[in-house]
């Protein structure tokens, strides 16, 4: 599959996978921004993608920013039609502020396919054995 980068600036680091065989490509910040304890901060990447019908782009968190500096990425879905910048929402739940520099890894992007689901109103749903066991309901 052929994903076509378009830099918005001459500056921008275009994504890259830092190993063979990777999941997730590194997406890039165009910009240094300080995020404080607790708030949620849009960070741009200074691309947009080309994206082919059939697939989206998911963002997950970067392990590293997540397990040592509490940094967690939101909202992460670019779909195929989407032509604008890719931001990255992450909102900081260390405690201390984290400092973004321009051309620090934010965040990774996977490709994956897309199944489209035939969405159909019923009164009822099947039984199963789980029925409406939720949150905690398979125990710990």
């Amino acid at each position: 599959m052929e994903l076509k980068i378009k830099k918005l600036h001459p500056s921008v680091k275009v994504p890259t996978y830092a190993h063979i065989g990777d999941a997730g490509f590194d997406l890039y910040a165009i910009e240094s921004v300080t995020i404080p304890v607790g708030a949620r901060v849009l960070v741009g990447t200074g691309i947009a993608m080309e994206i082919s019908d059939g697939y989206v782009g998911l963002i997950w968190d970067k392990s590293g920013l997540s397990n040592n500096h509490g940094l967690k990425t939101l909202g992460g879905v670019v779909d195929a039609g989407y032509r604008g910048e890719v931001s990255v929402g992450i909102i900081n739940l260390s405690a201390s502020d984290y400092n973004v520099t321009a051309g620090h890894k934010v965040a990774q992007m996977l490709i994956q396919k897309v199944e489209r689901a035939e969405i159909k109103e019923v009164a009822e749903l099947s039984d199963t054995t789980r029925g409406h066991g939720g949150f905690g309901s398979t125990g710990k």
